[in-house]
């Protein structure tokens, strides 16, 4: 309590930091500086499930819970990164001294938690030559030079969508966000946010449109070691309006100029969809197409609903083009919704979606 007390009082004056190491180890409270050739990318949302990773292959954690300073002593005793959350709204920081306040009070948080840089997950719709587009532009530039010069080999990321052409209204400056940012985490899921088309259940990241996301990104001659594929560790769960010829027909949400999207339906996490397909209706099945596993199943209330997510036999080809493209590493959203528990099967579930990552 006396540490976030004084993480408090520093950062309303603007100077200094807790120096108290929450570490048994004072030396784990030192910023992690060695690069590895292959990054591993996790988000974390918090409690202690970070305690079952595989800590033999994570080389980032982005805390995107509550700051556990055990998470921290832990990821740094075996030279793991671990990283804020950063998010703001961006026609705050328009100004450019909103826009130094916000990277000064993240660097003092930073230091004051022994956290060893930022993951930029700014989500926002921006037009393309907007104000908004120019500042974001400059937040991933300073955020870069500040973090690199208050904190020794400190890692600066930003989250994009699966591909640079405006996903979700998304009008970033990818090419100078990626000359800025030391990572760029591409999130190769929710690729049904705007359904454009038949308004039909569909996988989350279908093969083909996944990987020329990144024949995209490589387009714009963006160092491909910057490049981190996001793979998702969760599906969607779609009550069908109908259901013919095993295509279920999704209500209507609109998004961002889309008529439908994956807002129809509910994410659900690996671990319940390993339990729900054994009491489905239809068992696994697979569409050769989009290279994807789905299943259907019958609510208590007689609603028939069809769930698309991803296991080890549709993640394997996604991991094996990270390296055949040379990209940086892979991560995924996110690492705690498997199944930890002592159960034999979620064991054996849970290790083989780990391993998967180095590809197969």
């Amino acid at each position: 309590m006396l540490c976030w007390i004084s993480v408090l009082f520093w950062t309303l004056l603007g100077a200094g930091s807790c120096d108290i190491c929450p570490c048994e180890r004072p030396e784990l409270c030192s910023p992690i500086q060695t690069e590895r050739d292959f990054e591993v990318f996790v988000f974390d949302v918090g409690g202690k499930t970070w305690k079952s990773y595989n800590w033999s292959t994570v080389t980032t954690v982005a805390a995107f819970g509550k700051y556990d300073p055990e998470l921290l002593c832990h990821a740094h005793s075996v030279g793991a990164r671990l990283v804020l959350k950063g998010d703001v709204h961006l026609a705050d920081i328009v100004d450019k001294n909103n826009r130094t306040a916000w990277i000064k009070e993240k660097v003092v948080l930073a230091k004051s938690q022994f956290m060893d840089g930022i993951n930029l997950d700014i989500e926002q719709a921006v037009e393309a030559g907007s104000p908004e587009q120019t500042a974001l532009t400059e937040l991933v530039k300073e955020t870069s030079e500040t973090f690199h010069s208050q904190i020794p080999g400190s890692q600066v990321s930003f989250d994009v969508a699966w591909s640079p052409n405006c996903i979700d209204k998304r009008c970033y400056d990818y090419i100078n966000i990626g000359k800025y940012s030391d990572l760029l985490f591409v999130m190769s899921y929710d690729e049904q946010s705007q359904i454009w088309g038949r308004c039909i259940a569909k996988a989350n990241a279908p093969l083909e449109q996944t990987l020329n996301g990144y024949d995209q990104f490589l387009a714009l001659n963006i160092d491909r070691k910057k490049i981190v594929m996001g793979i998702p560790w969760y599906g969607y769960d779609y009550p069908c309006v109908n259901l013919t010829q095993d295509i279920c027909s999704i209500e209507k949400v609109p998004f961002r100029g889309a008529p439908c999207s994956d807002a129809a339906g509910t994410q659900k996490p690996y671990s319940w969809i390993m339990k729900q397909v054994n009491v489905s209706l239809t068992g696994r099945l697979w569409d050769s197409k989009q290279k994807a596993p789905y299943f259907n199943y019958m609510d208590d209330n007689g609603q028939i609903h069809q769930v698309w997510y991803d296991d080890p036999e549709s993640l394997c080809p996604k991991a094996n083009a990270v390296m055949s493209k040379g990209l940086r590493g892979i991560g995924m959203w996110n690492g705690n919704i498997l199944d930890y528990s002592d159960n034999p099967v979620s064991q054996e579930q849970t290790a083989e979606m780990w391993n998967t990552l180095l590809g197969c």
